[in-house]
């Protein structure tokens, strides 16, 4: 009889733990993180009588989680290649609304400006014409300015976002920390806290998708989380932190610290590799700082062609005189690194300065410039960001379109210095001329063909090309064969004193330079015909200088470069210059998108793979539901057997 209520006892008590474990699981079914548990039995020793042994049920020995480490990191993992992409994802898709097509878009303004000198080409004096130019050109540094703006926001943006992530992580690790404190006070017993591992794990799964982490599991049941290339996170119960300092190459930037138990080290870009952080690091470091650099090569380019030619034309103020600039533009920098050596006051050591000498020439790239390590004085080596071309060069070098010139003393060894020729260009570029007389519409020369000439040549174009002309000397040019044989003088305007002369030959297509300009011709000169070059005496009716400017539209001074050679290679115009940026925007935002759909479906197939594997089936918990409720209902009744046994067994003994 006492094996009987055993039995059923017995019956009971599995059967109630196995409700609670399955009621427990029903609960949770739809709680992040949590891992299905089971309870795990073992058949209880029977009890021997004379006619045998008599069976005790079960016993419940433990409650065990559904578990697997490897889907679980595999998870993590993922996860975190999958907040990478979305990050930079989405920071690009904000960089590509900087550059839009069309009519709001930078090549648009750059190509109105430039046709509205068509306009004033055709009425010079007019002052309705030169102040739609002025309109324009304001109209072009301001959408300049404006998309310099939004880059600069866009990388407030991600500052903030790196400080938000930064402390996200360093009160998740906390937490482990916490729980690995806890469940290490569990480790002596037979009994595994389940729903704080699990806890453990989702904060750990958590912090993955904002950083990459690798775990290592101790004796005690705790878990270290290591981040950046095995850098402590969380070590027992103890834990990091993650920070956000200012990039010590560049003040704009920021850059990831871990400080542990008073130490505080930097961490670089490559030691992450996956999480938003790692994302939003690869924008700030890479299609940021191309998006600027690109975007200041225009201005810096566009900018400077535009006031040079104005320069070489007379404007319309009394007495008339070179056009003053139409744009001012932000000049090039150069930021010591935070690590250079500094006196006893705290500054630094060395210090150089860059100034544009070709803005045609310019990349759109930032540089790296280090002593060279020969211990040589005024001997570096220069390395572009942008393609690691890396170079050496010398004090006061000349090289794309910028010089460096280092102060004095010279560079301390291991001293860097980060050259930015064109990023700050588009953020100072502002329309800096008010007056309409001021528009050098006019060239400081006239070209007159002689009404006697027999051929069919005519001007086709008189360009001013170097700013050193000088008006006061007349030339003239009389060609002396069919095939373009010239003789040339050029004499005094003055007291008619020839100067200097010499003999050319013109060939089709090529112009006739001389005295800092070019002169272009429509058709073909013979023997005996001659023009004469000289100064304009009515500025208000010549539009030489105007056509110039408009000429631009078709000039390719966008990122010319200079060949092994020595020669230059063209660039592209300025329109085209804007819609190769568009194009290499759009490029980026496609691949990251498409790299976000394949590491989006990657995580979402792990993440089932690991809840096939560790989570709540609603069916299957339903089903042992009813099982369990059976088995303590069958337990009950051999009770109720035994209890009405015994209850007539007292009767009988009665």
């Amino acid at each position: 009889m006492s094996g009987l209520m055993t039995l059923g006892m017995r019956g009971m008590l599995a059967a109630t733990a196995a409700l609670n474990v399955t009621g427990h699981n029903i609960a949770n079914a739809n709680v992040k993180g949590y891992s299905r548990q089971e309870t795990e039995v073992e058949t209880s020793q029977g009890q021997f009588t004379g006619t045998g042994f008599f069976g005790k049920g079960v016993n419940v020995v433990n409650v065990k989680r559904a578990h697997d480490e490897f889907l679980t990191m595999q998870a993590a993992a993922a996860k975190s290649l999958r907040s990478m992409d979305e990050a930079r994802t989405g920071q690009l898709q904000q960089l590509e609304q900087v550059f839009p097509p069309g009519s709001k878009g930078l090549g648009y303004a750059m190509g109105e400006f430039l046709n509205s000198m068509v306009d004033l080409a055709n009425t010079p004096a007019d002052a309705s014409a030169r102040q739609v130019v002025l309109a324009r050109a304001a109209d072009v540094a301001d959408r300049f300015k404006a998309a310099a703006d939004r880059i600069n926001v866009l990388q407030e943006g991600v500052n903030s976002d790196l400080e938000n992530s930064a402390a996200t992580v360093t009160t998740l690790a906390a937490r482990v920390a916490d729980l690995n404190n806890q469940i290490a006070g569990y480790n002596g017993l037979d009994q595994q806290p389940n729903d704080l591992l699990d806890q453990r794990d989702r904060l750990i799964s958590e912090i993955s998708e904002i950083i990459e982490v690798t775990t290592l599991k101790a004796s005690d049941g705790s878990v270290g989380v290591f981040i950046a290339g095995g850098q402590r996170l969380v070590l027992g119960a103890e834990s990091a932190t993650l920070g956000v300092v200012a990039d010590p190459a560049d003040a704009s930037r920021s850059a990831m610290t871990l400080s542990s138990q008073g130490e505080t080290l930097v961490l670089g870009e490559s030691s992450f590799t996956g999480g938003s952080i790692a994302g939003l690091l690869n924008f700030q470091n890479h299609d940021l700082v191309e998006g600027r650099n690109q975007l200041g090569q225009m201005a810096m380019a566009y900018a400077s062609r535009v006031n040079e030619t104005q320069a070489l034309g007379v404007d319309l103020r009394d007495p008339p005189g070179a056009g003053a600039p139409l744009f001012s533009i932000g000049a090039p920098a150069a930021q010591a690194n935070a690590n250079n050596a500094k006196d006893g006051t705290g500054n630094y050591i060395a210090s150089l300065q860059l100034t544009v000498t070709d803005a045609t020439l310019l990349q759109a790239s930032d540089y790296e410039l280090q002593p060279d390590g020969s211990g040589s004085p005024g001997q570096y080596t220069l390395k572009r960001l942008s393609d690691g071309l890396t170079r050496n060069v010398v004090d006061g070098q000349e090289i794309d379109g910028f010089r460096i010139d280092v102060g004095s003393p010279d560079l301390e060894p291991g001293d860097r210095f980060l050259l930015q020729p064109v990023g700050a260009a588009a953020g100072g570029m502002a329309r800096i001329l008010d007056d309409v007389d001021g528009i050098a519409a006019a060239s400081p020369v006239t070209a007159t063909m002689n009404v006697a000439n027999t051929g069919t040549a005519s001007v086709a174009l008189l360009k001013v090309v170097d700013a050193g002309i000088d008006p006061q000397l007349t030339a003239a040019i009389n060609f002396t064969s069919d095939t373009g044989g010239y003789n040339w003088e050029l004499r005094d305007r003055d007291t008619g004193a020839v100067i200097s002369s010499g003999t050319g030959v013109w060939e089709p297509g090529e112009p006739i330079a001389l005295n800092g300009f070019e002169l272009d011709l429509n058709g073909v000169p013979v023997s005996g015909d001659s023009l004469e070059v000289a100064k304009t005496l009515f500025p208000a009716s010549n539009n030489g200088n105007a056509l110039a400017m408009a000429a631009l539209r078709d000039e390719r001074f966008v990122g010319r470069y200079e060949r092994a050679d020595g020669s230059v290679a063209d660039g592209d115009t300025a329109t085209d210059a804007y819609a190769a940026t568009m194009a290499d925007i759009g490029v980026r935002v496609q691949g990251a998108q498409a790299s976000t759909e394949i590491s989006t479906a990657a995580a979402a197939q792990t993440e089932l793979t690991l809840t096939s594997k560790t989570g709540v089936n609603l069916d299957e918990e339903a089903s042992r539901l009813i099982q369990y409720q059976q088995a303590y209902q069958a337990a009950a009744k051999v009770l109720q057997v035994a209890q009405s046994v015994f209850d007539t067994m007292l009767q009988l003994g009665a």
